[in-house]
C-alpha cells in the first residue's frame, strides 16, 4: 500500500492546531469556557483533514476514482462542519491573532461580501454549483494531472462546505438556535449531491476515462466498480447526514421550545410577585377614593 505525505499540508495543519491551543489558553485566562464537546469537534475535523490530504487516499487519488471521492468527502462534507462546530464563539473571536482580526475588521467590502455569501439562499446554490462544476470532466481530470489545480479543487470544496454549514451552525453564537428550516436546507443540499452520486452508480459508460483509463485499476477494481463505489460513498454519506440533521435539529428545536416555555413561566411568576404596575395601582387607588 502506498502512502503520501505533503509537508506543506502538515505545516499548515500544525499551524492551525497551534492557533487553536493558543486561543484556548487566552480564553482560559479570561475565564471563558470552551466545552469538551466543542474541542472534540475541532480535533475530529483536523483528523479528517489530515487523513484526507495524507496517506493512502492522497497516494491513490490519481489511480482510483473511489479514493479521490473519499478524499473529497472527508475534506468537505465531514471536516467542514466539525471544524465550524469547534470554532463556535467565543473561540471564533480569539482564534486568529489580534492584528489579523483588526485587519479583517477594517476590510468593510470583504465583510459585506462574506455576509452576502453566507446567506442560506446564496450559500446553497453556490455549494451545488461548486460541486457540479468541479465534477465536469475537464476540471475533474485536470485536477488529477495538475497538482496546483488539485489543491485549488480541495480549497473550493472546503470553502463551499464551510459556507453551506455557516448559517446552520451559526458559529458566531454561543448557543445554536434550533430552527427547523435548517432540516430542509440540509436536505436540499444533500439531495443535490445524492443525484450526482446516482449518476456515478447507474451510468453505463466509464467516466473520467481520460484520467483513470478503461483498464483494471489497483486492488482489482474494474472501472465500473470503481466509479460505482465512489457514487455509493456519496449517496451513503448524504443519507447519514440527512438522518443525523433530522435528529439533531429536532432535538435542538425541542430544547429551544422548553427554554422559551421556562422563560415565559419565570416571567409570569416574576410579574405576579412584583404586583400590578404603578399606573394600575394608582388607577385602583383613585377608584377606591371615589
Amino acid at each position: 500500500m502506498q502512502f503520501a505525505f505533503d509537508p506543506v499540508v502538515l505545516v499548515l495543519t500544525a499551524l492551525a492546531c497551534w492557533l487553536y491551543v493558543r486561543a484556548l489558553g487566552i480564553l482560559r485566562r479570561r475565564n471563558l469556557h470552551v466545552g469538551r464537546g466543542q474541542q472534540a469537534c475541532w480535533w475530529i475535523g483536523i483528523a479528517l483533514l489530515t487523513v484526507g490530504l495524507n496517506g493512502p487516499l492522497d497516494a491513490y487519488d490519481g489511480e482510483l476514482m473511489s479514493a479521490h471521492m473519499a478524499q473529497h468527502l472527508l475534506l468537505g462534507d465531514l471536516a467542514a462542519p466539525f471544524l465550524l462546530a469547534g470554532l463556535r464563539a467565543p473561540m471564533l473571536f480569539f482564534y486568529l491573532p489580534r492584528p489579523a482580526l483588526v485587519l479583517l475588521a477594517r476590510r468593510r467590502l470583504l465583510r459585506r461580501i462574506f455576509r452576502f455569501l453566507r446567506q442560506p439562499l446564496v450559500a446553497l446554490p453556490l455549494y451545488v454549483l461548486t460541486i457540479y462544476a468541479w465534477h465536469e470532466s475537464t476540471l475533474f481530470e485536470g485536477a488529477i494531472s495538475n497538482p496546483f489545480l488539485h489543491a485549488l479543487q480541495h480549497e473550493f470544496f472546503l470553502a463551499a462546505n464551510l459556507l453551506l454549514w455557516w448559517p446552520v451552525l451559526e458559529p458566531a453564537r454561543r448557543r445554536m438556535p434550533g430552527q427547523l428550516w435548517k432540516i430542509g436546507y440540509i436536505f436540499a443540499a444533500r439531495m443535490s449531491t445524492m443525484f450526482l452520486g446516482m449518476i456515478f452508480v447507474f451510468t453505463r459508460g466509464v467516466l473520467y476515462a481520460g484520467a483513470y483509463g478503461t483498464g483494471e485499476r489497483p486492488g482489482g477494481f474494474s472501472p465500473r466498480a470503481d466509479q460505482g463505489t465512489a457514487g455509493g460513498m456519496m449517496m451513503t454519506l448524504d443519507i447519514v447526514i440527512m438522518v443525523a440533521a433530522l435528529a439533531w435539529f429536532f432535538y435542538h428545536a425541542s430544547q429551544q421550545e422548553d427554554r422559551d416555555q421556562a422563560r415565559a413561566s419565570a416571567d409570569a411568576v416574576r410579574a405576579r410577585e412584583d404586583g400590578p404596575p404603578a399606573d394600575a395601582s394608582a388607577s385602583l387607588a383613585r377608584t377606591q377614593g371615589a
